[in-house]
């Protein structure tokens, strides 16, 4: 996986009003988690999760950001309800999850469907992967990304 996953990032529509622009972020390095859709319940609890590590990834250097292919008032609901301080990433025409590879076959209810599989990444401020966790289990990701975070410095 190279940088040029990371521009099909760019210009996406944030919550807040924004984009995204790797060019503006304000650390180092980026966290950016990718889940399948927002208010279900390991969605919600994964979300939770970076929120209550938030000051401790920007502490190391790290902004995060949730992407899904929800709409921005979905995602603007969804902040608000979980009280977020980072911006969601709105993908409804999938190009970042197609960029990233996240989009997979999935069995729900005994049919296939076609979903995001729930993965994160860090990346740096110039668009590079430094480490990818794909088909995550919400337990203790948010730990294992914020130990790796800290050991970058």
């Amino acid at each position: 996986m190279s940088s040029a996953s990371c521009t099909a990032l760019q210009h996406l529509p944030t919550t807040n009003e924004g984009q995204f622009d790797l060019a503006q972020l304000s650390t180092p390095y980026a966290v950016i988690y990718f889940y399948p859709k927002d208010n279900t319940p390991g969605c919600t609890t994964e979300t939770a999760d970076f929120r209550d590590h938030h000051a401790q990834f920007l502490a190391a250097g790290a902004a995060v950001f949730g992407v899904s292919r929800d709409s921005i008032k979905s995602h603007e609901n969804f902040k608000a309800k979980l009280a977020l301080e980072f911006e969601l990433i709105s993908d409804p025409e999938e190009k970042a999850c197609e960029g990233f590879g996240v989009m997979k076959m999935k069995n729900m209810y005994g049919k296939q469907v076609r979903g995001i599989e729930r993965s994160t990444f860090v990346i740096n401020a110039a668009g590079e992967i430094l480490k990818e966790w794909r088909g995550v289990k919400v337990p203790n990701h948010v730990a294992e990304v914020l130990h790796f975070v800290t050991s970058l410095k």
